[in-house]
């Protein structure tokens, strides 16, 4: 029931959405939020000081009188949510606050919460001090789901002014900053959000991986070797390789070939010693001649032979992590919204470039290439690279349509661009 009332509330929520929220909504990554500190704090005249704030148990405490009064919905279905209680140790205990426990409308509810914090600070401010000032003091809000930072050009401004007024709306909605966690730094001290840490270098801001996030995921993959100590080298690869992969393409778009790199030794180190406890009778060449293999010009690559499904023989190689390339992120406009049939067209491209790494993506694209002939299916003139094409959905993603390849085909950029002004129909060829 819970995802029927969200398929209604999620457009209604994303209407009334801050520009700089990118928590759980379609399209919004850690990686936009990362992109638009990066925005906001890059220059040389940009704002120097960040409050970093903490809201305490954002999920847990939100009012349930705030949420009947506010959010767009059934207030019975809602409120009989609310007040359902949760079974912890076989015990049924109360929910006086707080957002269903494991429900799949709680991220949505949180931000409809938090929804204005954004909007509503930067209007009090040109409110109270002009348009004009308000810009100079250039605060901006950046949130991701119940983390935000806000920028500042002054510590005192923050102080006096924004965290203020900040808990002022938490305290309405049942909220409170955490006294603990939230701070205001200055960004030559550097500080970190959503895994990186974010500081000035002699006036240059550059983004890492955080220290706290490097040490949790080697930790994590130290607990995975050591807890798997029988099982064989394919193995042992299939479980790691998700994870380095993952991590590694996490902090793709920032400054982390140091940090590859010094994951790539601690990693080696801890499958070297997996390696030799598993024969403590045998010397280290051996160790190293039965795990570790050549391929072209890299050395020490644990690798397991294998036999593929054509029959031909080869090495299942762990996952590469400083051969990660580093990949400057595009920002999500601030002002797409995915239900709004204006945003269809721009929606798809965004897509379109988000997936083109991904092999799967690209062996889609070379289907849907094929069983259209190389030619556009709207003029059908030939698509190539100078003419470049776009990923279009017959049947529009926000009216339902699918991701199927039945559902999609490619246009030339400027016939998908008639395609949407002219809402013209464009027809699923016929292959020949």
């Amino acid at each position: 029931m819970q995802a029927l009332y969200l398929l209604a509330l999620e457009p209604v929520a994303e209407s009334a959405s801050d520009p700089n929220s990118y928590g759980f909504r379609i399209n919004r990554s850690t990686a936009d939020a990362m992109s638009q500190i990066f925005v906001a704090m890059s220059q040389k005249g940009s704002a120097r000081w960040v409050l970093e704030a903490d809201i305490k148990g954002c999920f847990d405490w939100i009012n349930h009188d705030w949420l009947v009064s506010n959010v767009l919905m059934d207030k019975g279905i809602l409120l009989k949510w609310l007040k359902a209680g949760l079974i912890y140790k076989g015990q049924l205990q109360a929910t006086e606050a707080g957002t269903p426990q494991g429900g799949i409308i709680s991220p949505t509810l949180a931000n409809v919460t938090l929804n204005g914090l954004e909007r509503e600070l930067v209007a009090h401010l040109g409110a109270k001090f002009g348009i004009a000032k308000a810009k100079k003091l250039k605060v901006n809000v950046v949130r991701y789901a119940d983390d935000f930072v806000i920028t500042g050009d002054s510590k005192e401004v923050l102080e006096s002014e924004v965290k203020p007024w900040v808990e002022a709306f938490l305290a309405v909605r049942g909220l409170r900053l955490s006294e603990e966690k939230t701070r205001i730094t200055h960004i030559d001290d550097g500080f970190d959000f959503l895994g990186w840490n974010f500081r000035k270098y002699s006036g240059k801001l550059l983004i890492k991986p955080s220290k706290k996030n490097v040490q949790t995921f080697y930790r994590k993959v130290s607990e995975t070797i050591s807890g798997n100590k029988t099982v064989g080298q394919e193995d042992m690869i299939r479980l790691l390789n998700p994870m380095l992969r993952g991590w590694a393409q996490y902090h793709s778009p920032v400054v982390a070939k140091e940090a590859y790199n010094r994951m790539e030794y601690l990693v080696f180190q801890r499958l070297w010693w997996w390696s030799k406890r598993r024969h403590p009778q045998k010397n280290a060449r051996w160790v190293g001649q039965k795990y570790f293999h050549s391929v072209g010009e890299r050395q020490w690559v644990f690798a397991a032979p294998v036999v593929w499904k054509d029959g031909s023989k080869g090495l299942f190689e762990l996952y590469r992590i400083n051969g990660t390339a580093i990949k400057r992120h595009k920002k999500v406009k601030g002002d797409y919204h995915p239900f709004d049939p204006t945003w269809e067209q721009y929606g798809e491209q965004l897509r379109q470039e988000r997936l083109w790494e991904s092999v799967r993506y690209r062996k889609q694209w070379a289907t849907l290439y094929m069983s259209q002939s190389g030619l556009c299916a709207h003029c059908h003139c030939a698509l190539t690279e100078d003419t470049g094409w776009h990923d279009h959905h017959l049947e529009y993603r926000m009216h339902g349509g699918s991701d199927a390849l039945s559902n999609r085909v490619l246009l030339h950029p400027h016939c998908h661009q008639q395609v949407h002004a002219g809402k013209l129909v464009v027809a699923k060829p016929v292959p020949s």
